[in-house]
């Protein structure tokens, strides 16, 4: 009967862990996307997370622990629990309105950090003060028959194996499959069946247990003071670990579930290993510094992995080879050499200080809530002043350092604990610095700034080219793309009739709103999330303006949805970065919900752009972002950025007034005005042909294409699932998808300015013949080898520009290069480049670069 009612015990632990777990990933989730993803917010969540624990087993722990039913104050809390995560269901969006609201678009930093915690401190506080009781009711629960105490750490290994459980769950299948509300109804199951079964099963009085003997104040204190600095150190490690892991890894929902799962796995494991092992032994005392000092080992074994975690995490992929599970496998592998070996420490030495502290006289109930205070102050402390401040090295080492000083005066007189200061020692001035940042072969490290949620270094090639790079992983520009960062800005410019105010979310290097904000009669506003990369986007802005003053910007650092649903401006134009899908927090940038905010943010006739990196993206993720935009925009068209193969980005357009925008005749007139304040000539866009023929796909040809597809959504976050897949294993070329796009959006089916009352029948062919012409130039450049040699590079697109140029006069992309090699070509053959530059001319006749080159040519000997 025991051995039963102990195993019930630890099944209804594990699945109040996995609710537990799945809740704090719905609702941290929720938190970040009403609240914004600024670090002061993200960390007010999780402190509010922690604070809500605490207090709950502070109050109801000991509360569970002093009554004769524990079993019934279980069943109580864990229909607390159910019966809030129900209510939450239906209050959450709304009351999360109430605290946007609140918040403002542009709150100070203490602003922000009081509504974010205070709020979700009161709005998840029913729930998380239940969460806290549990714990100590369950450990009381099973004192029939037995000390309570001992069942600690089995009860504490498997509510942590539930967890991890629904860590697991929750990334890879719940989340995806059901979304976040029926996620999180399923936990409210889970919590009400607990309730249930401990309501029937645990009714009985437990056995009173003898009163621990007196212990000195100064004995409780210490135990106290290990248990909060513990759960500081221990949380501290986790935050310093993913921020180094951030830098190797691929950083999306997966890699996180993955941290994650090993950090709670081992926790579990250690602690279980303690009670089958450690739980008896009498040697308190020696056993506890014996614990720290292992903890102190691993972190630094950890220091080593995590000094090595580039290397290991190379070897992996070369040694597996391409796809999505080797690359989750190496990730997971990563956090294995990172966080085993430390959190199988941790679940023994937390299970062993609650013993103590119990021993000591302290219950479990405040033994908790004083290690989740502890663990509550290591995300401000940590990630707020020792990452940014010292850098993830000195945080791991001062870590380490702490838990020496918690071992006892006497062990400090045996050999082992001063081994392990030397080996810290001696680490702290041979490992380098903790930053990965891959620097190229005769490259240099510009800069590196460390923030409170993200390293942004700038990196520059052995050709002087510099890149923005965000954890080392993600690009955010070059200085070789101005070209293409240009038309991000001017093709939305050109798409407006007379735009006055214009904001652009996110900044990158600041190529893009720096090309608008040449425009004088535009004012530019720019959302960035990250002031790193505001501070690092000064090299690529003074590096263009070469010596000139800089364009004016005012720069926002806030998180983008949060600014745009918090506002009442509004803009003539908005157009939106080409955010990597799969990283954290981006694909909510994506959802039906920020475009439709975006479209109340938009004034009368105003112009909003959505840029897509295809280079990023595969089909079905693109499917259901094309999907989401039209649920909001039903007239949405689809433009090309530029006709790149390597990196090609694709911009969702949609009007406030759904017309199908400007003609033919209005758009020449923007290209005429906007050419005396920018060198639109400069970025390819000579006329209105370049602009109306950049488009690739109307409404309609959108809409059939992208039917089925499920829509990404704040309750359903389907991109932030589906864009890893690419992420970690391509399954074709960035080319390949722009042609296969190609394809399934004809030429005729692009918007070609015919809902426009006056367009002509000729401008419309001009438009068609354009779009055509466009498609072949690309299919052309497929199958192109790039060569040096000018007679071996004509003999393979000679003949198809030419052909491109017969489609469509107008198509200057295909005229340049033939011009180019025409030139170089007169060195070496004359008569074969006046040939071509004949057929140019007449081609093209209202261009005059090739008849004045062939009058040159002509007129010399």
């Amino acid at each position: 009967m025991m051995a039963m009612r102990r195993w019930m015990a630890l099944a209804m632990m594990a699945a109040s862990g996995f609710a537990a777990l799945g809740y704090q990933i719905v609702w941290t989730r929720q938190g970040a996307v009403w609240l914004g993803h600024e670090a002061v917010a993200v960390m007010a969540v999780v402190s509010a997370f922690f604070g809500g624990l605490a207090l709950g087993a502070f109050v109801l722990g000991r509360r569970a622990e002093r009554s004769a039913r524990p079993g019934l104050w279980f069943a109580g809390c864990e229909a607390a629990i159910g019966v809030w995560g129900a209510v939450l269901l239906w209050a959450m969006p709304h009351v999360s309105e109430a605290l946007l609201a609140l918040t403002g678009a542009q709150p100070g930093p203490w602003r922000q950090w009081g509504v974010a915690f205070v709020g979700m401190l009161l709005l998840l506080l029913p729930a998380t003060v239940a969460m806290g009781g549990t714990l100590p009711a369950m450990s009381r629960a099973l004192a029939a028959g037995r000390t309570g105490a001992s069942a600690i750490p089995s009860l504490y290994a498997a509510n942590t194996f539930g967890a991890l459980l629904g860590v697991l769950a929750s990334a890879f299948w719940l989340v995806p499959q059901f979304g976040l509300a029926r996620t999180a109804a399923l936990c409210v199951a889970c919590n009400l069946v607990c309730a249930a079964l401990a309501w029937q099963g645990l009714r009985e009085q437990a056995v009173p247990e003898p009163p621990p003997a007196p212990r000195p104040p100064l004995q409780r204190r210490r135990a106290a003071a290990l248990l909060a600095a513990t759960g500081l150190l221990g949380i501290g490690y986790e935050l310093t670990a993913v921020r180094v892991l951030s830098q190797v890894t691929e950083n999306t929902v997966y890699t996180f579930a993955l941290l994650l799962a090993v950090y709670l796995g081992g926790t579990s494991l250690g602690a279980a290993a303690y009670q089958r092992h450690a739980a008896a032994s009498g040697t308190a005392g020696p056993l506890r510094d014996r614990l720290l000092m292992s903890l102190a080992a691993a972190c630094l074994l950890g220091l080593v992995g995590l000094w090595q975690a580039g290397p290991l995490h190379a070897g992996w992929q070369q040694l597996l080879g391409p796809g999505l599970l080797p690359a989750l496998g190496g990730e997971a592998a990563l956090a294995l050499a990172a966080f085993l070996l430390p959190t199988l420490a941790m679940g023994a030495l937390f299970s062993h200080l609650c013993l103590q502290a119990r021993a000591a006289g302290i219950g479990l109930g405040t033994s908790l809530g004083i290690n989740t205070l502890g663990a509550a102050l290591a995300g401000p402390l940590f990630g707020a002043l020792l990452l940014p401040v010292f850098g993830a090295k000195v945080a791991l080492l001062l870590i380490v350092a702490g838990y020496l000083l918690l071992v006892s005066a006497r062990s400090w007189a045996l050999p082992p604990a001063w081994a392990l200061a030397a080996v810290a020692l001696v680490l702290a001035l041979s490992v380098p610095s903790l930053s990965h940042v891959d620097v190229p072969a005769g490259g240099r490290l510009v800069s590196q700034l460390e923030g409170a949620m993200a390293s942004v270094s700038v990196v520059e090639d052995a050709d002087g080219v510099a890149r923005l790079h965000i954890n080392n992983r993600q690009q955010e520009g070059s200085s070789a793309t101005l070209l293409a960062d240009g038309r991000q800005a001017l093709l939305p410019l050109l798409l407006h009739a007379q735009p006055r105010r214009a904001l652009f979310l996110g900044l990158g290097t600041g190529a893009t709103a720096s090309v608008a904000a040449r425009d004088p009669a535009l004012r530019v506003e720019v959302v960035e999330l990250l002031p790193e990369v505001v501070e690092s986007s000064m090299h690529f802005r003074t590096a263009w303006a070469e010596g000139a003053p800089l364009p004016p910007l005012t720069v926002h650092v806030a998180d983008a949805r949060r600014h745009v649903r918090a506002s009442d401006e509004r803009w003539d134009l908005i157009v939106s970065d080409n955010f990597h899908p799969a990283r954290s927090g981006s694909a909510s940038l994506y959802t039906v919900e920020h475009f439709r905010a975006v479209r109340e943010r938009l004034a009368p006739g105003g112009v909003f752009v959505q840029w897509l990196p295809l280079h990023q993206l595969d089909l079905p993720t693109l499917r259901s972002i094309v999907a989401s935009f039209l649920a909001v925009h039903p007239s949405g068209q689809a433009l090309l950025a530029t006709l790149s193969l390597e990196t090609p980005v694709v911009g969702l357009v949609a009007r406030a007034d759904g017309s199908a925008g400007l003609g033919p005749q209005a758009t020449r007139e923007r290209v005429r005005t906007l050419s005396a304040a920018l060198p639109l000539a400069e970025f390819g866009l000579h006329d209105e042909w370049a602009v109306l023929g950049s488009f690739v796909a109307g409404p309609q040809a959108l809409a059939a294409w992208s039917a089925g597809a499920g829509l990404n959504t704040d309750d359903r976050p389907v991109v932030a699932y589906l864009a890893p897949r690419i992420t970690y294993a391509a399954d074709s070329r960035p080319r390949d998808r722009l042609k296969a796009l190609l394809a399934l959006w004809p030429a005729d089916a692009a918007p070609t300015a015919g809902a426009t009352p006056g367009v002509g029948a000729d401008e419309l062919s001009r438009i068609a013949a354009y779009a055509a012409a466009r498609n072949r130039f690309i299919e052309v450049g497929m199958n192109v080898q790039p060569t040096a040699d000018v007679t071996r590079m004509l003999a393979q697109v000679q003949e198809p520009l030419t052909e491109v140029l017969r489609i469509s006069p107008d198509f200057r992309p295909a005229y340049d290069p033939l011009l180019a090699m025409a030139s170089a070509l007169a060195r070496i053959d004359a008569p074969a480049a006046r040939a071509l530059l004949g057929d140019l001319g007449s081609l093209q006749p209202a261009r005059p670069e090739a008849r004045l080159l062939l009058s040159r040519l002509e007129r010399s000997p």
